[in-house]
């Protein structure tokens, strides 16, 4: 197959070859027709000259007519007259000359006044001599035979061959020449991403460019090019950041489910170990372990599935009444956690997501606020403007681990000692982020810590706001 460039500089020879080509043709022709039209002219003239005299005289009277000695070069004002009886025999012939002009039955014709009244043709004489011959018949009777050479028209049209034929092929070479030169200028950028495609392939980078050259079409494909690299370059890492928080998912579950599992089985193989004789308090104290251990487990389980699905698109959106979500978190709040007053003023608020997973985080935290709160103190849960911030009055978060609250599996120092799995809120930050929200942490006022939930809103309901929310009839289980 040949290569694009080739087939460039191919096209560019071939494409001027043919128009000098035809240019030359047209030249040529106009040429030839010009220089052959100045003989003819001259023919005309001439006759007319032999004509006059003729016409007085008659052509069986024309014998001694004293012409002007003939020239064979062509553009000479007179060449060879032959002048041709009604029979077809040529009674005068300009004296002079050894010059003999063929007279064919096309001139007898003529002469006799039953052909056409003139012929203009070329003829080669017995010596090879090539002439323009004009045979025109006289009212009278006969007809005259005027002859002129083209060998200097040939020989001017050899020339003018010579120097179209050169001119030709040096400019096809020379479109070749520049058709090479400056189509590798072009099909640099094809050749670079080529190259480019090549590398890639091969070992697997995206980080390649191709320099972009010019603002045409070759430059805008460049910068195609290059933009897919990009695009592909940020898919690439975006999946191995995926593929890695995945592993890392993974790995800290797997650590963390660790110790449920085996405080699980060590309970459970006291209790198969003791059969009957195990005391019924101890008993007793054992099957709560277990208990606790599996909702912990469950719990844990149940967090990292959310997270493990939390980065996929949302499937299925709708318009949500977030202060609804809010209203039934506060309601299933105040029933785990009947010790704690969550003091709720929320704004009607309509945002675009899934409602589940909403509820999720807000219950996510609400129950951290809870869990961190003393007992008997009041968590503040206000919704205003699209924002909804969460305030608790326990120790606070210190400045430095503010930055890894939201982390899978952080546990600061004041919750190492307290019941959870540190996945609650990185759920919360997850989902915000893929409601395209954010979720902060700041320091409350007068203490403790004000956690900020922010969601695009897409307007308010009707409806006035409210600090008194219903609760749900089925409170879903928390993280």
């Amino acid at each position: 197959m040949m290569a694009l460039r080739h087939r460039l500089t191919l096209l560019a020879a071939a494409t001027v070859g043919v128009t000098v080509v035809l240019v030359a043709i047209v030249a040529y022709v106009a040429l030839r027709s010009e220089l052959r039209g100045q003989v003819d002219e001259a023919l005309k003239t001439q006759y007319v000259q032999v004509l006059r005299s003729v016409r007085s005289e008659g052509i069986a009277r024309s014998r001694g007519y004293d012409l002007p000695a003939p020239s064979l070069r062509a553009g000479d004002p007179s060449g060879p007259v032959q002048l041709i009886a009604p029979d077809g025999g040529v009674i005068f012939r300009t004296p002079g000359t050894d010059l003999t002009v063929p007279v064919d039955e096309a001139d007898r014709a003529l002469a006799d006044g039953a052909g056409r009244r003139a012929v203009l043709r070329d003829v080669r004489g017995p010596d090879g001599l090539h002439l323009r011959v004009l045979t025109v018949s006289v009212p009278t009777g006969g007809a005259i035979q005027l002859a002129r050479s083209l060998e200097n028209v040939d020989a001017t049209l050899g020339r003018l061959q010579l120097v179209l034929i050169v001119l030709c092929a040096g400019a096809t070479l020379l479109a070749a020449f520049f058709g090479r030169l400056f189509g590798r200028q072009v099909i640099q950028p094809v050749t670079e991403l080529t190259a480019a495609a090549e590398h890639i392939t091969r070992t697997d980078d995206l980080g390649r460019r191709i320099e972009v050259r010019s603002d045409d079409e070759v430059g805008q494909m460049a910068q195609r090019f290059n933009a897919m690299l990009d695009a592909l370059e940020r898919s690439r890492r975006a999946l191995d950041d995926s593929v890695h928080s995945q592993r890392q998912l993974v790995a800290d579950a797997s650590h963390e489910l660790r110790t449920p599992v085996t405080s699980l089985r060590t309970n459970i193989e006291v209790l198969l170990s003791e059969g009957g004789e195990l005391p019924a308090d101890d008993r007793t104290r054992l099957l709560e372990d277990v208990r606790a251990e599996t909702e912990e487990l469950t719990a844990l389980i149940t967090d990292v599935i959310e997270l493990a699905r939390g980065d996929e698109p949302l499937q299925g959106v709708d318009d949500v009444q977030f202060d609804d979500v809010v209203a039934e978190a506060v309601a299933r709040a105040r029933r785990r956690r009947p010790r704690t007053t969550f003091a709720a003023e929320l704004e009607p608020t309509l945002v675009e997501g899934l409602s589940e997973r909403l509820g999720r985080a807000v219950d996510n935290l609400l129950d951290n606020a809870a869990k961190h709160a003393p007992e008997d103190s009041v968590v503040d849960v206000v919704l205003r403007g699209g924002e909804l911030t969460v305030r608790d009055r326990g120790p606070g978060i210190p400045e430095a681990e503010r930055a890894h609250v939201f982390d899978r599996f952080y546990r600061g120092a004041s919750a190492r000692g307290r019941p959870g799995s540190g996945l609650g809120l990185a759920i919360v930050r997850q989902v915000a982020e893929t409601h395209g929200g954010s979720i902060a942490v700041e320091a409350g006022p007068g203490g403790g810590a004000l956690f900020r939930l922010r969601l695009p809103s897409t307007g308010r309901a009707p409806a006035a706001a409210s600090s008194e929310q219903p609760e749900p009839a089925t409170p879903p289980a928390a993280s």
